[in-house]
């Protein structure tokens, strides 16, 4: 399971469109300073602050594997709480239905096979979707705590989050918002309607907001075929 998890994390920052953020939320994922994570890779502070910034290069594979053995290593040291959050053995009741892609889906292919409407159009991302959740967005809110949220991302970050039983859509971003990990597309699935705030805050976070009025298994059949054309 931790080699998985370890994969996990390789994998999200090598794919990421924006590495350094990506370093930045795991870093702070797990609670450490960046002198913390630079002392246990053995690297100056500046050079994690770097990376982080952008100033330096998207990090090759020998940093990535450096940074994730001492993101690992610094939590296991801790007592692995991070680790513990992380095994998928409780399902959560929220998660209606959840799977990833063996590549990425174009983002304008995955809305267009959801039939959806891109509701904060200035955000079509050049990054690819590699997988998705379907939650039940009222108990989400109520049952989620913050330990629950690296769940929900299952493999890869670089997903969808569909939420249901959407009144204003409000709550989902708002969570979204206050959270370190950021998915590639939020979508509301048949919402009542679409509070201008969530969209300002799917602006800020500079994701797409997509309405669709399919049903979830009907959602879940076209995430089957999109999952078969790759």
């Amino acid at each position: 399971m931790v080699d998985e998890f370890k994969q996990k994390i390789a994998g999200e920052i090598s794919l990421s469109p924006d590495p350094g953020k990506t370093i930045r939320k795991w870093r702070e994922e797990f609670g450490l300073s960046q002198h913390q994570l630079a002392d246990a890779m053995g690297v100056s502070h500046s050079v994690v602050s770097d990376y982080e910034s952008g100033r330096r290069k998207s990090p090759g594979v020998t940093v990535v594997k450096k940074l994730v053995e001492a993101l690992i290593e610094l939590d296991v040291q801790n007592g692995s709480p991070v680790i513990q959050r992380y095994k998928p053995d409780v399902k959560l009741d929220c998660i209606l239905a959840m799977d990833e892609f063996p590549a990425g889906i174009p983002v304008e292919r995955f809305i267009e096979a959801l039939g959806g409407t891109n509701m904060n159009p200035d955000r079509v991302p050049v990054k690819a979707i590699h997988g998705y959740t379907v939650l039940d967005s009222v108990k989400a809110i109520l049952s989620l705590g913050s330990e629950d949220y690296l769940k929900v991302y299952g493999w890869n970050i670089e997903r969808a989050l569909i939420f249901t039983n959407v009144h204003l859509g409000r709550s989902p971003m708002i969570a979204i918002r206050a959270h370190p990990l950021t998915p590639a597309m939020v979508v509301y699935q048949r919402p009542e309607q679409t509070d201008q705030l969530a969209i300002k805050l799917a602006r800020l976070e500079g994701i797409p907001l997509v309405r669709t009025d399919l049903d979830v298994q009907e959602i879940v059949s076209r995430m089957n075929s999109l999952k078969e054309e790759i």
